[in-house]
């Protein structure tokens, strides 16, 4: 998937993958991490996700990474926040108040960018990519992440290829992160929404193995 496509997305709004409250999984799971509240916190492909606003309340700096800077633009505005704008490893970087967005592709980030981060929370990110992008993203996420790390990660399960977001099953998450991670499924939801019938969103937790 191009970049033309995601930001064709965003200029025409055509983002029905954006939730317009703090995901309801994030606030009930992320304790579970048991990450330390002053713990920098590594969102990818963040959007203008309020999740964000939620983690930095409970004490997180949190450094996002975008590919549309409509999207970066459109955080901070709509939450009423200036924020200050710098290049950055690379990056035009917006950041306020412990919430540092940097606008461009994921797959340009190196480790120093996200050096703090030992705290992941994926909900967009994973299920935006086709299966190619997938495993790419998976290795590159794994190479940046360091010793320690742990994620909270949501995917979506239905029968079919179709997406953004697509299908992730639970043998392609062991086999994307089972070397590295330990994987343990917190919780798995059918959704209710008619429009998303036979779709089911499934909660994981990894932790490092090289931290047990």
């Amino acid at each position: 998937m191009e970049h033309d496509f995601w930001h064709q997305r965003w200029a025409e709004g055509r983002i029905g993958f954006h939730q317009e409250d703090v995901n309801p999984f994030l606030k009930k799971h992320w304790a579970e991490l048991k990450v330390a509240s002053d713990e920098t916190v590594f969102v990818p492909l963040c959007g203008k996700s309020r999740d964000m606003l939620w983690l930095r309340e409970q004490g997180h700096p949190v450094v996002g990474v975008e590919l549309s800077d409509a999207a970066c633009e459109a955080f901070f505005a709509e939450n009423d926040v200036e924020p200050e704008r710098k290049s950055f490893g690379g990056y035009v970087a917006r950041e306020v108040d412990g919430i540092r967005v940097l606008c461009g592709d994921f797959f340009a980030l190196n480790s120093e960018l996200i050096r703090e981060s030992r705290a992941v929370f994926d909900r967009a990110a994973l299920v935006a990519l086709p299966p190619g992008m997938r495993r790419d993203y998976a290795v590159y996420l794994q190479q940046l992440l360091p010793t320690g790390s742990k994620v909270l990660l949501v995917t979506l399960e239905f029968e079919g290829e179709s997406g953004p977001p697509f299908s992730v099953s639970s043998e392609e998450v062991e086999q994307l992160y089972g070397e590295r991670f330990s994987i343990r499924c917190l919780e798995r939801f059918e959704c209710e929404d008619p429009r998303d019938a036979g779709r089911s969103e499934v909660v994981w937790l990894l932790e490092d193995k090289a931290a047990e």
